[in-house]
């Protein structure tokens, strides 16, 4: 089956489908572009769809190349046999390949290579077939000093050697080993007794002591457990039972009792122990790392787009605030365009408390700047600065928003920031930052390494270079629904655009600078180095608002112009009648103007586009408050209900941002009522919610919340209850299986600790 067929029959696409996707990605068209503009062509396959063709057959043809690499090598030795060579080309995946070219792969010098050059390989094919020895006739001819073989005990271990080699190379051999450890083995995790009192070794304590099937290890508790080990607080080992694997191997390999037999099962028992074990734990280290790495890719790519698609407040005067205690308050006023108009320091909270001073700076720049928002930093003494601006007087009008800071400290401190403001501190830098992610933070944060955002879970652990390209992938997906205003779009929002990538961004910038404003998207073709293909990739997505050509505004491409003409024409109107009248546009007959390139997909989202042009696909802006005089973790109380916004969704859970410094985690657990399997099914980041406090511990500065109903249970009874509960949601945070402790009798000690 050639590759096309066969990523048809995975996908469920029919190789046409596939045929084509795969031809225009290789002619350099991207995934937003095919998604949004060759409909047709792709039967509307989604972008989804479409990344999963490309990263599919992009693990094809590296396999291929690997294969083309195994047939040489195996060619140069001289053993390619036409039977080997078909068994090679059958093989399906890397590790069927790998499996195949062991035995041909060369090696550095081994015991069994040892053995072979003392003259053992003849002994060891006698003692494999099994069949009947005399070990004193036999043994004797192969005792040879000048060799290095000194005695019949030698002879027999360098044969043995020999035959454990065979053993760990033989494909079908391998095969039941790989599956008995995928489906038997345990992931055992223990302290470095070193390492078991430091400080910074409790945050692994849970896995001190712990065992675990490997095929039901979450990938957030592997990656945590990963990170442990490498930073030698425990060690992992990976196996299924010993004996249970020695015993399937003997039953292949073992076909006598007797002293030959013996002999093969003396083999067999150490290749299993110094090769098979230690090469096939690699093998499963690696693929379940690789799974947990694309679990812990999905879920920061799914954060991230929820957070890239957060509500724009719009182009509005903004007033950002990057709050502090000793170091005051840095305050930056932007214009619409998010330009920076003024900046300065204040200190309206401890320890300066020059609270009448800074109400005064801030309504006198609010009304100089006629300010209509204010943005405050949810850092360190935001809640207190929020307080403290409320307390001023502002107009009613002038809405303030807290607003998530995290990654603005890296922003300011970037290339980026220094291109942009160099004549101003990071101070400034991040205070611009903060109020540009309330105006759009989809075009500020893309300014941002993605894994600085910190909306992931161990993104630190997993695969850096498929983590950048999945994010990457989000991160253009997101600018290019949304589309960009090529007249006031940074060079880093403009990088995203299909098609452009940064050079093109830079000189588009470059050119803007020189020439002013675009006027029409023609104009696009005068930049330098910008060709036809990368304007037929882009042009759809750039904005030009203030265009003679209505169009120019929207998200139809410009190959699709003449089209939109001739409805006017049929319509005997302009188009800019056409955009502005339901009338005349329910009057289009679109089935009318279907050809071989255009079809009803097309044309239904080219009137889509004339209904509302350069639509902006995110939600309404809506202002959120937390709970007034809740502002530190000290604050909180068991039962209380508060407002909250999901800063990171995980396997296990939500974090929600209460207010007080400290995200608080949603067990998957109480993320509902029902039962819930995928917590990114039911939440999102950015989403309001009202959460229930169910713990707080203030040492370790942890807070438990649920978003249950009935979080503690019908008609709960004073303190034994609530303690019981709050037991028993600790034990359901834990994690399954410890290996001399059971969860019942975990349960029974604090049962007697607290009381039935």
């Amino acid at each position: 089956m050639d590759n096309i067929s066969r990523i048809g029959s995975e996908l469920n696409l029919t190789p046409n489908q596939v045929k084509v996707v795969v031809d225009l990605l290789t002619a350099g068209s991207t995934i937003p572009f095919i998604a949004r503009y060759r409909k047709e062509m792709t039967g509307t396959l989604d972008e989804v769809a479409l990344a999963a063709i490309r990263d599919r057959h992009e693990q094809l043809v590296e396999l291929d190349k690997r294969r083309d690499a195994i047939l040489k090598s195996i060619e140069k030795q001289q053993f390619l046999t036409p039977e080997l060579e078909k068994l090679i080309q059958k093989a399906e995946t890397l590790t069927e390949l790998e499996d195949i070219y062991l035995p041909y792969k060369p090696k550095r010098k081994t015991r069994a290579t040892a053995a072979k050059e003392k003259g053992l390989e003849p002994l060891a094919t006698l003692l494999f077939e099994q069949g009947h020895v005399d070990f004193d006739k036999v043994l004797a001819t192969y005792i040879n000093t000048e060799l290095g073989v000194a005695n019949e005990e030698e002879a027999l271990a360098g044969a043995r050697d020999i035959i454990a080699e065979w053993v760990s190379e033989n494909q079908e051999a391998r095969q039941n080993i790989r599956e008995l450890f995928w489906k038997e083995g345990v992931i055992q995790a223990s302290v470095v007794k070193s390492k078991a009192e430091s400080e910074e070794a409790q945050k692994f304590k849970d896995y001190f002591d712990w065992e675990e099937a490997i095929n039901k290890t979450p990938s957030h508790r592997l990656l945590a457990m990963r990170r442990a080990e490498k930073e030698n607080f425990i060690t992992l080992d990976i196996a299924p039972d010993e004996s249970l694997a020695i015993q399937t191997l003997e039953k292949k390999f073992v076909k006598s009792k007797s002293a030959v037999g013996e002999q093969v099962a003396l083999a067999v028992k150490d290749s299993y122990k110094r090769l098979l074990k230690p090469s096939l734990e690699t093998e499963v280290r690696v693929e379940t790392k690789m799974k947990a790495d694309q679990e812990a890719i999905k879920v920061f790519s799914s954060n991230l787009k929820e957070l890239l698609l957060a509500s724009p407040l719009g182009q509005k005067r903004v007033l950002a605030l990057d709050p502090g205690f000793r170091t005051g308050t840095k305050l930056v006023c932007l214009g619409e365009q998010g330009e920076l108009l003024f900046d300065t320091v204040i200190y309206p909270n401890e320890p300066q408390k020059e609270t009448t001073k800074s109400g005064t700076i801030i309504l006198g720049l609010c009304d100089r700047f006629k300010i209509e928002a204010i943005a405050i930093g949810n850092g360190t003494a935001s809640r207190e600065t929020e307080s403290f601006v409320k307390s001023i007087g502002l107009p009613k009008e002038i809405i303030i928003v807290m607003v998530n800071e995290s990654g603005a400290s890296i922003y300011s401190a970037s290339e980026i920031a220094r291109e942009e403001f160099p004549d101003k501190d990071i101070t400034v830098r991040g205070a611009v930052s903060i109020g540009r992610r309330l105006m759009d933070p989809l075009a500020e944060l893309v300014k941002l390494d993605a894994k600085s955002i910190g909306v992931g879970q161990y993104q630190h652990d997993v695969d850096q270079t498929k983590l950048k390209a999945g994010l990457d992938d989000v991160v253009m997906s997101c600018v290019n629904s949304v589309g960009v205003e090529v007249n006031t779009a940074s060079r880093d929002l403009l990088s995203y655009v299909s098609g452009l990538g940064p050079q093109l961004a830079k000189s588009i910038v470059e050119y803007r600078n020189q020439n002013g404003a675009f006027k029409d998207r023609k104009s696009l073709s005068k930049v330098p180095r910008l060709g036809d293909k990368a304007f037929e990739q882009c042009a759809g997505f750039l904005r030009i608002r203030d265009s003679k050509n209505p169009l120019d505004a929207s998200a139809v491409h410009p190959e699709r112009y003449e089209l939109v003409e001739q409805f006017a024409k049929d319509l005997n109107c302009t188009i800019k009648d056409l955009m502005t009248s339901s009338e005349l546009r329910k009057k289009l007959d679109l089935k009318k103007y279907v050809s071989d390139t255009v079809g009803l997909p097309t044309l239904t989202d080219i009137l889509a586009e004339l209904e509302k042009p350069g639509r902006d696909p995110r939600s309404q802006f809506e202002v959120f408050s937390f709970e007034e005089g809740v502002n530190e973790i000290k604050d909180l109380k068991i039962g209380m209900v508060l407002p909250g916004i999901v800063t990171n969704v995980t396997n296990f859970g939500a974090f929600v941002d209460i207010g007080v410094h400290q995200d608080g985690l949603v067990h998957i657990s109480h993320l509902s009522d029902q039962f819930v399997k995928d917590p990114n099914a039911v939440i999102t980041v950015q989403q309001k919610v009202k959460v229930t406090v169910m713990e707080v511990d203030i040492p370790r500065k942890r807070i438990a919340l649920s978003m249950k109903s009935d979080p503690f249970g019908a008609n709960p009874a004073p303190a034994k209850k609530e303690v019981r509960k709050k037991v028993q949601n600790n034990l359901k945070a834990q994690p399954p299986k410890r290996k001399e402790e059971s969860m019942e009798d975990k349960l029974a000690q604090l049962k007697a600790k607290f009381g039935k």
